[in-house]
């Protein structure tokens, strides 16, 4: 072994063995200056500071969280972002969901007993959709819901992929009643067989956390918050349930989870440790790694079991080991395993940090200089795209890029 190596072993060994405590109880331990960050996490804390100031540009309000070795490195916020903050992650949800569904396919073995084989357009899993309004929703997988490749139509114009290529996929119009989650996703027409494309449809996840939710006899909230939030100590949390047109009767399983930035790191930290929270494996380690790259139920693209994979190294300034989930607004948590490396990008628009959404009261004074915030043409700087999944791939290549080689 190379004697950089051999410096390397005492860190990596004791990141495997640390979990942070709750915020309450100290959190996330830090390293203290740039020195310290070099030497113990291997990052260049100016190198972090141009991504942050990268970050600014991609968003109204958000921050920047990024932990390595099992040390909180970075953490800066800008609008209303803030470490107590509850915005809208919008499609972040959707890896939620899918960790949720890795549990309970575990914990519920004998009622799902084909996992993610499983064709679940039948009574005993989504009565709601029977009798089928195609029938060739008999032949979608619970795989393929949270792989996007149901055959379902995507979410309003998003296209349709085969093999990387553009399918034909007419704009979907907005469902009558936007609360009720399940009678639309269940309605959802089809534009090609199951297995046999990819277009993002939020209602493919929901139609999952449908099946959790009779499976396991509880909402995705409460299933979560049992499995999840409390044997990790997360702090207060919730859906961003209220909307302007009501509140939504079930939890969304196509986003919207509203949770603290420490706790939307350690969820990615989680990962990063293969589904153990120190002596309890949470998540099935199996699960985790099918999470980590494509999934064979979408050959179309990257994505698989709502992840992102760079396995193709479609993001040449990441490893090919690294995953993530963005959601609209330009946010986004990171796993890469190589680096030992967990980031959240915390983002979004003034609407989505809106306290009413999770009734949720702010207990920090919120910052609204940026409440009217405009995105400034990429054009006028030297950094690449910014905003939505352009934003997202090029943040992860910049905390790549602080990684001391």
């Amino acid at each position: 072994m190379r004697p950089s190596l051999l410096f390397l072993v005492p860190t990596l060994l004791s990141a495997q063995t640390y979990f942070p405590p709750p915020d309450t109880a100290g959190g996330w331990r830090t390293l203290d200056g740039a020195p310290a960050i070099r030497k113990t996490a291997g990052m260049d804390l100016n190198r972090l500071d141009g991504a942050f100031t990268y970050a600014t540009r991609t968003s109204a309000h958000g921050g920047l969280l990024v932990a390595r070795h099992g040390y909180l490195v970075y953490e800066k916020y800008f609008g209303q972002g803030h470490r107590d903050a509850h915005p809208d992650m919008a499609s972040i949800g959707k890896a939620y969901a899918s960790i949720a569904a890795g549990i309970v396919m575990q914990e519920k073995r004998n009622a799902i007993p084909d996992g993610l084989d499983q064709k679940v357009f039948a009574e005993n899993y989504l009565p709601e959709a029977l009798p089928l309004n195609d029938p060739r929703k008999a032949d979608i997988r619970l795989g393929h819901l949270l792989s996007m490749s149901s055959g379902m139509h995507g979410d309003g114009a998003n296209p349709g992929f085969v093999r990387g290529a553009p399918g034909k996929l007419e704009p979907m119009a907005a469902p009558a009643n936007p609360l009720d989650l399940d009678g639309n996703a269940v309605r959802v027409p089809m534009w090609t067989t199951p297995g046999e494309g990819y277009s993002y449809s939020s209602s493919s996840t929901h139609l999952a956390s449908m099946v959790l939710r009779r499976l396991a006899g509880m909402e995705l909230q409460q299933y979560l918050d049992e499995k999840l939030a409390k044997p990790m100590g997360w702090g207060p949390w919730n859906y961003a349930l209220h909307r302007p047109a009501g509140t939504l009767p079930h939890t969304p399983g196509g986003g919207s989870i509203a949770v603290r930035s420490t706790d939307a790191l350690r969820f990615a930290y989680l990962l990063l440790q293969k589904g153990r929270w120190g002596k309890q494996q949470l998540v099935p380690a199996d699960y985790v790694a099918l999470c980590a790259k494509p999934s064979k139920y979408n050959t179309h693209s990257p994505f698989g079991l709502m992840f992102e994979s760079n396995a193709t190294g479609h993001v040449p300034g990441a490893p090919r080991d690294a995953y993530f989930k963005s959601g609209a607004g330009g946010s986004a948590i990171y796993v890469v395993p190589s680096l030992d490396l967990v980031i959240y990008k915390m983002a979004g628009n003034t609407a989505q940090f809106d306290p009413a959404l999770t009734r949720i009261p702010p207990t920090y004074s919120v910052d609204h200089s940026r409440d009217d915030w405009k995105p400034v043409p990429h054009t006028q700087f030297d950094d690449g795209p910014i905003g939505g999944d352009d934003g997202v791939r090029r943040l992860l290549e910049l905390v790549v890029a602080a990684v001391v080689r």
